[in-house]
């Protein structure tokens, strides 16, 4: 045995839930896909995601990243189930002991609805609102995407539970709302986006970390969005009263943040200062656009307004917010447009900051906003051609060196990673991918009732080599259905006739039929009640005390195997290893501080191309009073050690 990943305990109590009936389409070859992408880790995969195969291998290989990525970042923290994290290793301005941080948050729900285990999801929801992990660190539109989980997964028993702890939190967001405009503020830091032009010029442009307080369309689109939310969990409820106030608020918010901040001389919904000192001035415009000003399409916000579209001009054009290399968060014409104010302390690398790079955080935003355009509103401004642009821009930033790794931000227009600093930045989990794949190029759009729209973003020019020539995206869980979404622009690769095919638990509903909007009605939702799953009795989120860890060897700190995170990849180091300890035989010990009924146990052995491989053989011992014991009757899945997966072993207490 030369290393090992994680050993994890856990105790099974019952089933984990009650799963609809599959009746599933084979158009893809699953099975072969899954271990061309995950190895020995398939099992996980094949019982978790939609399946997508694509004639355009970039956007194919990108979504299955982003879901090894995103299994990556779930953490079990024991009792409590799942969370999702936004950076692999701990953080010291994350939520201790759980490392959880609450920016990224709705994209970590939007993203993982599609997960066909429910466990998921709802853990971390109850985590977010019933828990507390919601601490307002910073800005968020949670509410708004627990009610995307529900139109994918509508359970209204779950999603109402949420009720009271979605009022509380929207309420305590008044301590940053002008009461004299109706609208929300926030200092750019605690928005996720330090040194924007708020900041940076708040300070005489010398700085722009801290300060620079404004009324941003943002958090006001996220507030808007978050009322909304829970006005439609309220109508469920039957609570009228709750809903119309909330009603009202969203209208009060989408009101303001539309008379008040859109600019008409930029054509951009712009901030306008909350702060008043020497250098600017309350309620003034910012002198630029940002990226940050298309957030309110990503939430349906603005009217169809031919006014308010003429801000999409901006994104496609090179002098603005289209760089070579991504999208830009404020223009070049910006006089601190890039400059480079803040570096790592230790490392001395480049730091974070919104005065230009290319931040996959907002570009999935403006991503799901131009799908909710293009949609919706009846423009000539933007196009399916440019929504695939911008995704394969995007899913190029992936990339580095040629190997999947998705950074912190990018040069928009030197290209690389430009916040990229070690055991930090790798495979950062800020920004959602999957979710557009799903609900923008194949046009999945969830919907409330017992309706659904499809609608694929691919444009239907013939003379373009790049557009896409087919793509099947299979078995979406979906009200508890199997949707799959098949698009073959000859017939030839799928043999199921020419253009666009919809089926449903198996069976076509409709197609074949040209690329467009269709209308699907199909039966009651079926929901996958989420019973009990199996508890971590292992898991320690401090790192010190019990659960203790031990080892008869370490080169790294033996709690790094129980700490509830299980990841494969060989640049960010989570593991316990026993390498060079020159034993024949090594152990890892967990100890309880209390005696513990456990009747399974799951091992994670790690391997790489080098010095790791999973063990020839091992055994489970425990310590029955006065010395150690072998485990008896033991069952082992798979028998022979597997590495980069899970490994069984079960028994009777």
């Amino acid at each position: 045995m030369k290393k090992i990943l994680l050993l994890i305990l856990f105790s099974f109590n019952i089933s984990l839930s009650v799963m609809s009936q599959k009746k599933e389409t084979h158009f893809i070859k699953e099975s072969k896909l899954s271990t061309k992408y995950f190895g020995n880790d398939k099992t996980w995969y094949l019982k978790n995601i939609p399946f997508f195969e694509c004639s355009d291998t970039l956007l194919q290989n990108v979504y299955y990243y982003r879901w090894e990525l995103y299994k990556a970042h779930l953490r079990n923290i024991g009792p409590d189930g799942y969370i999702v994290t936004e950076f692999l290793n701990a953080m010291s301005w994350d939520k201790k002991p759980y490392s959880s941080l609450n920016d990224a948050t709705s994209y970590h729900i939007y993203e993982g609805r599609w997960l066909k285990d429910p466990k998921y999801m709802e853990d971390y929801i109850n985590y977010m609102y019933k828990d507390g992990g919601n601490d307002r660190h910073f800005s968020e539109a949670i509410a708004d995407a627990a009610y995307a989980y529900h139109l994918v997964n509508p359970d209204t028993t779950f999603i109402a539970s949420q009720l009271p702890y979605m009022i509380k939190i929207y309420n305590e967001w008044y301590d940053h709302y002008d009461t004299t405009k109706g609208l929300y503020y926030i200092e750019p830091l605690l928005d996720a986006t330090e040194y924007t032009i708020a900041s940076i010029d708040a300070s005489g442009g010398k700085d722009g970390f801290f300060g620079g307080d404004a009324f941003r369309p943002s958090i006001n689109s996220y507030m808007y969005a978050n009322a909304l939310a829970i006005k439609k969990i309220a109508m469920m409820k039957k609570d009228t009263v709750v809903a119309e106030t909330f009603k009202n608020r969203a209208l009060e918010i989408k009101n303001n943040l539309q008379k008040d901040l859109w600019n008409d001389s930029l054509q951009d919904f712009v901030d306008r200062y909350k702060v008043n000192n020497q250098y600017v001035k309350y309620w003034h415009f910012i002198r630029g656009r940002e990226l940050v000003g298309y957030e309110p399409w990503a939430f349906d916000l603005p009217d169809n307004n031919p006014e308010y579209l003429k801000a999409w001009r901006h994104l496609m054009d090179t002098s603005a917010f289209m760089g070579h290399y991504g999208l830009r968060t404020v223009e070049p014409s910006y006089p601190y447009y890039m400059k480079q104010y803040r570096y790592d302390a230790f490392a001395g690398l480049r730091e974070c900051q919104w005065n230009g790079p290319s931040w996959p955080f907002q570009t999935c935003m403006v991503l799901r906003g131009m799908a909710n355009v293009l949609n919706n509103d009846h423009q000539h401004i933007i196009s399916d051609d440019d929504y695939l642009n911008v995704l394969k821009q995007y899913a190029k930033q992936h990339y580095i060196d040629g190997k999947l790794d998705l950074a912190e931000d990018y040069d928009p227009d030197r290209g690389g990673p430009i916040v990229d600093i070690p055991q930090r930045s790798e495979h950062y989990n800020h920004s959602e991918f999957n979710d557009l794949i799903i609900t923008g190029l194949c046009g999945l759009r969830p919907e409330a009732g017992n309706q659904l729209i499809i609608n694929p973003l691919i444009s239907i020019d013939r003379h373009d080599p790049d557009r896409i020539k087919y793509f099947c995206l299979e078995n979406v869980l979906y009200h508890g259905h199997y949707i799959t979404i098949l698009y073959d622009k000859e017939g030839k690769k799928y043999h199921q006739g020419a253009g666009l095919s919809i089926y449903m638990d198996g069976k076509r509903i409709s197609g074949p039929a040209p690329l467009g909007k269709k209308i699907i009605h199909f039966p009651s939702a079926i929901i996958n009640y989420l019973k009990r799953h199996p508890i971590d009795l292992a898991v320690n989120l401090n790192g010190r005390g019990f659960p203790e860890a031990s080892a008869s060897y370490s080169v790294r700190n033996p709690y790094l195997a129980n700490d509830g995170r299980i990841w494969y990849f060989p640049n960010v180091i989570n593991w316990w290893s026993c390498y060079g300890s020159g034993h024949k035989r090594d152990w890892y010990q967990i100890t309880f501080k209390k005696p513990e009924e456990i009747n399974s146990i799951r091992l994670f052995f790690y391997a790489d191309d080098q010095k790791s491989a999973a063990p020839v053989n091992y055994t489970v011992e425990y310590w029955n009073g006065t010395g150690w014991e072998k485990v008896k009757s033991v069952r082992k899945t798979p028998i022979i050690p597997l590495a980069n997966t899970r490994n069984t072993v079960s028994f009777t207490p």
